[in-house]
């Protein structure tokens, strides 16, 4: 496993996390393979997804970041952990959770919607935080977030679409999370036209950066 400091690199790196929430695993693993085709980098397999670990199963040698969402007490993070992931997501902050991460040098995630939540995200050793539902803010709440915790690292996550990402990248935010669109799109139009949106995502990212 790569040590904390270079998954939160990679993570940084990739500014596009999909967020994979499949209704079975067959379909969450098809979504994954096109975002990856797509040229996305870091998948965030929820744990509401039946079966996940048969996804684990089958992406967790492949040259990406790999992480665990919708984890939500300690024994589904070691699990999460053992079966490959390399970074753990959650709806709200679980200091149980942010232990035995610690314990394992694995990033957590946590969901935060105040600067409350943050600041113990933060004490707990958190270094990047969940935003979500980010579709409940606007990307200025960053830079208001920023005044009174100038460290906190913002990934929101929730409602991230196309013609809003670069909003919240410019913002401030070191990363995004999509999912919806994506499942979305391979519900209506199959894997080619997942592995579209994932391009798309990818060349959005590529204009802010200019990259």
């Amino acid at each position: 496993m790569l040590p904390k400091y270079a998954i939160y690199e990679k993570l940084l790196h990739a500014q596009v996390v999909a967020v994979i929430r499949g209704q079975n695993s067959q379909e969450a693993l098809e979504v994954s393979r096109a975002a990856i085709s797509g040229g996305i980098s870091a998948i965030e397999l929820t744990y509401t997804t039946p079966e996940v670990e048969d996804v684990f199963k089958e992406l967790r040698h492949q040259d990406i970041l790999l992480g665990a969402g919708s984890v939500m007490d300690t024994e589904t993070a070691r699990h999460a952990i053992l079966s490959g992931a390399s970074f753990i997501v959650s709806s709200h902050f679980v200091k149980e959770i942010a232990s035995l991460c610690n314990q394992y040098s694995v990033p957590y995630l946590p969901g935060c919607m105040s600067v409350s939540d943050m600041a113990l995200a933060l004490e707990a050793g958190c270094d990047v935080v969940k935003l979500f539902p980010a579709n409940s803010f606007d990307p200025s709440f960053i830079k208001s977030v920023n005044g009174p915790l100038p460290n906190v690292r913002i990934m929101p996550t929730g409602g991230i679409s196309l013609n809003s990402m670069n909003d919240w990248l410019s913002a401030g935010a070191v990363a995004v999370g999509v999912g919806s669109d994506l499942t979305k799109a391979y519900q209506k139009g199959g894997y080619e036209a997942a592995v579209s949106l994932s391009k798309e995502y990818v060349c959005r990212k590529h204009e802010y950066t200019g990259v």
